[in-house]
Parts: C-alpha cells; sequence; structure tokens
C-alpha cells in the first residue's frame, strides 16, 4: 500500500499545481487583452509619427542634436524584461540577445557599454556585473504611464545630447501575437535619416511647413522618440503577458496528462493489492481445508 499512497501525494500534487496554472492563465488572459488593446491602439500613431519625420528632407541641412553621429566610445543598452517569470524563455532571449550585443560592441573597439534595466529579471541577472547597470526602472512596468516613460526617454535623450552615450540601442520583445515574440534590437539614438536611396519608389508629401521645416522638426524629433519608447514598453508587456498565457496553457496541459497517467497508474496499483489480497484469503483458506 506503500505505493498507493505514494501515487496519491503525487495526485494530490499534480491537482493543485494544475489550479494554480490555469488560475493564472485566467489572470494573463485578462492582463493580456488589456495590453494588446493599448498597443494597437499606439502603432498607428507611432508610424505616422515616423512616417512625417522620414518625409522631411534631412539632406537639406536640417540636423538636430540627436542625428549626431559619433564615434562609438561609450554605447548604452536599454534591456527591457519582465518583473515575474513563468514565462517561458521570455526574459532569457532578451538576456542572451543584449550579452550578445555587449560582446559585439567589445569586439570592435567600443570603450565601454553601460546599461539601463527596465524589469527585474533583466535587473537582477546583470547586476552581478559591476558597474554595468548605471539605472533600473523596475517599478515602471507595475504602472505603465506615458508621463512617467516620458520623464525616462528624456533624461536619456538629455545624456546623448551631453556626449555621454555615443549610440543608444533598445533589446525588448516586440509584440506579434499570444503565441509569438519578436526578438527585436533597435537603434534608438542616433536618429538614422532617410537618404535618397532609402526612398525611391516612394512618393513624398508636399507639406507645407508653418513656421518652418526646422522648428518642426525639433519639435518632433523628441516627441517621436517619445512615442516610439512607449510604444517598445506596451510592445513588451503586451508580449510578457502573451508568453505567460501561452506557458500557463501548456502547463495547464501538461498537468492534465500527468493526472492521466497518475490515476492510470493508482488504478492498476490498487487492483494489484486487491488481487494479492484475494489470493491471500484463498490460500489461507485452502490451507485450512488440507
Amino acid at each position: 500500500m506503500a505505493n498507493l499512497k505514494e501515487v496519491r501525494t503525487r495526485i494530490a500534487s499534480v491537482s493543485s499545481t494544475q489550479q494554480i496554472t490555469s488560475a493564472m492563465k485566467m489572470v494573463s488572459a485578462a492582463k493580456f487583452r488589456r495590453a494588446q488593446n493599448a498597443i494597437l491602439g499606439m502603432r498607428p500613431y507611432a508610424a505616422q509619427l515616423n512616417a512625417i519625420i522620414n518625409d522631411i528632407d534631412i539632406e537639406d541641412g536640417v540636423v538636430t542634436a540627436y542625428h549626431e553621429v559619433r564615434p562609438l566610445n561609450t554605447v548604452l543598452l536599454v534591456v527591457v524584461t519582465s518583473n515575474k517569470g513563468l514565462c517561458g524563455a521570455f526574459n532569457s532571449n532578451v538576456i542572451k540577445e543584449a550579452t550578445v550585443r555587449m560582446a559585439h560592441y567589445r569586439s570592435v573597439g567600443c570603450g565601454s557599454v553601460k546599461m539601463i534595466t527596465i524589469g527585474k529579471r533583466g535587473s537582477e541577472f546583470f547586476a552581478k556585473q559591476n558597474g554595468l547597470v548605471v539605472a533600473s526602472y523596475d517599478d515602471l512596468l507595475d504602472s505603465p504611464s506615458f508621463d512617467a516613460i516620458s520623464n525616462i526617454c528624456d533624461s536619456i535623450m538629455e545624456s546623448f545630447c551631453n556626449k555621454e552615450y555615443d549610440c543608444i540601442e533598445l533589446v525588448y520583445n516586440q509584440f506579434k501575437n499570444s503565441l509569438t515574440q519578436i526578438l527585436s534590437t533597435e537603434q534608438f539614438l542616433p536618429v538614422l535619416p532617410k537618404n535618397g536611396s532609402n526612398n525611391e519608389g516612394t512618393t513624398r508629401n508636399d507639406y507645407i511647413y508653418e513656421p518652418g521645416k526646422e522648428t518642426i522638426l525639433r519639435e518632433m524629433i523628441p516627441l517621436t522618440l517619445r512615442s516610439q519608447f512607449y510604444r517598445v514598453i506596451l510592445d513588451s508587456l503586451a508580449a510578457e503577458h502573451g508568453a505567460r498565457m501561452t506557458a500557463m496553457q501548456k502547463a495547464t496541459d501538461n498537468a492534465t496528462e500527468l493526472l492521466k497517467e497518475l490515476r492510470l497508474s493508482y488504478n492498476k496499483a490498487r487492483q494489484a493489492a486487491i488481487t494479492n489480497e484475494i489470493i491471500e484469503i484463498v490460500s489461507g483458506s485452502e490451507a485450512l481445508k488440507g
């Protein structure tokens, strides 16, 4: 009967785990729906801003401090992970990509690589490397607002304009659907102007600039960068909840299959125990008759 007790204990444990993963899947599904609506509503706005900026002819000599291309002495990586786990390879993929980017810049002779982490998983991992992480904004993911994200973005843009960093990259998971997250690395600064070769075959809009092209460009570049940074955070949040919902669904399915196997094993062991008892009773009865 020791085997029966062990199987019963495992059945109770797996059943409890199944209930937990099922509940977590439902919670993630609710959060995923809100995050999905937020990013799908943000993308057209960000895309239109980028389209307007790209349509302005940078070749006229209208450039800003955000366009300045300098030799790579110091590079800043902004790594966006999650505060919680149980979301498959969501965090590990971002951490691996950030590690690859650091190795790349060091291999090309970059003097220093620094990092800003958003999300506890990334912060805890890279905190082991002394002097690497210059700032962590883990609480930002709990209640992401445009104002809070804009403040962080403004400080990053100011650091670039003050020549503290020569290049800034964003490493995050881009949301595609609940089953797919696209690992992405985007150059945030300097802003890359669209030259003639990139615009071949496209039709430029004939804008009338008031008060002037340079004034509008200097106002719109920071606004576009803030919207891009905000989109990245929303992308990562939607991808996180989608990954966790999928992971919890798979865990629930695996628990269901394991329960079937355990119950079958339990029934077999129970039947064997009953058969052994019957054999013992019959054998004892025959022995008494003899």
